[in-house]
């Protein structure tokens, strides 16, 4: 069960907050302002913290600086809640380091998806640097501290075909997705785009220009409404100079990054249309295919998977309407569903 701190000056506010956490099903812990809060938080060690920001004695923002100053608890996710909602205290609280920000009245779904987000996000963080020895010190450190680096990043949302970053920028920052999907594209003279690269949630983009210092190759887009953690390129080359365990797990990444350009290379020669464009299916069902899926769907424009399979949209749409009739997809409301996947797998040129 997870343990909340929650710390709150009102009486009523409090009261009734916490019992919605626990009748979620989390354990809670409470105080009535900041410096009770710290002590609490000193003593439990919470999994997760939401903290007023005005209240007496000791402030939100004076609660999270001594929580980021002590190495015990620093990355623990933390949620202010208050009733101000200028632009400038938001930022201010974000600058610190908190992960989000409730502005009172807040609904119960709202306080408990900001709070289930937040300890999926470490979870998972969790899960994917510390499945490998747990004998070696080095690269529990490097886990812990790309996680810290990750826990404290900015987050930012951007919409649907918003670009993240555009071929010829300097690099200024990592990336990371914590929702949503990412593709990478380049542009020839006459405009027309060929993908790169296709990014999924817990991936990590945009590191080859920083591991180059150059610009930018490609541009970065989000296919579908994305959330993005911003790690500042300074924070990344310190932690990666430091760290042997952190350089070799980038090394395999570039590594694969370049095995899969000279596999889509090869098929852009020698394959027929047909055969890139079930390739093109295949290798989004790869990516993105969840396993409780029993059939893979995507919602994605004709363009996009146009380039991604390399070939004209008129010529993707044809080909498609193929597939259609030969029931190996369905096609409904822009829907694309696999159907028939290992005949669309096999096929031939």
């Amino acid at each position: 069960m997870k343990h909340l701190l929650l710390i709150e000056d009102n009486d009523e506010i409090r009261e009734n907050t916490a019992e919605i956490l626990q009748l979620a099903g989390y354990e809670v812990s409470t105080a009535e302002n900041g410096k009770k809060g710290v002590e609490t938080a000193l003593q439990k060690k919470p999994d997760l913290i939401v903290c007023d920001v005005m209240m007496p004695v000791l402030d939100g923002y004076g609660v999270l600086h001594l929580i980021n100053k002590n190495p015990g608890l620093a990355g623990i996710p933390f949620i202010f809640l208050t009733a101000k909602a200028e632009r400038n205290d938001f930022r201010k609280g974000m600058e610190m380091g908190a992960d989000d920000y409730i502005t009172k009245p807040f609904s119960d779904i709202e306080l408990l998806n900001a709070i289930e987000k937040r300890l999926a996000k470490i979870d998972l963080l969790k899960k994917e640097y510390q499945s490998g020895n747990t004998n070696d010190t080095a690269a529990e450190t490097t886990a812990y501290s790309l996680q810290d680096l990750l826990l404290n990043g900015n987050t930012n949302n951007f919409k649907k075909k918003q670009a993240i970053y555009n071929e010829g920028n300097h690099p200024l920052r990592l990336f990371y997705i914590e929702k949503g999907k990412v593709k990478t594209f380049k542009t020839n003279d006459d405009g027309k785009e060929l993908t790169i690269g296709l990014f999924n949630e817990g991936d990590f983009f945009g590191y080859t220009a920083l591991f180059e210092g150059s610009v930018y190759k490609e541009t970065a887009e989000a296919i579908e409404d994305a959330e993005i953690v911003l790690i500042p390129k300074e924070d990344f080359e310190k932690l990666l100079h430091a760290d042997a365990a952190l350089q070799k797990k980038f090394i395999r990444m570039l590594a694969k990054d370049v095995a899969e350009k000279e596999e889509q290379l090869l098929h852009l020669a020698y394959n027929s249309l047909r055969k890139r464009v079930a390739d093109a299916l295949m290798t989004l069902q790869n990516k993105y295919k969840k396993e409780t899926d029993k059939h893979f769907s995507i919602q994605i424009s004709r363009e996009d998977l146009a380039n991604i399979a390399g070939t004209a949209t008129e010529s993707l749409i044809r080909t498609l309407g193929d597939f259609k009739q030969e029931k190996l997809v369905e096609i409904k409301d822009g829907l694309i569903t696999i159907i028939n996947e290992k005949k669309l797998a096999a096929l031939l040129n």
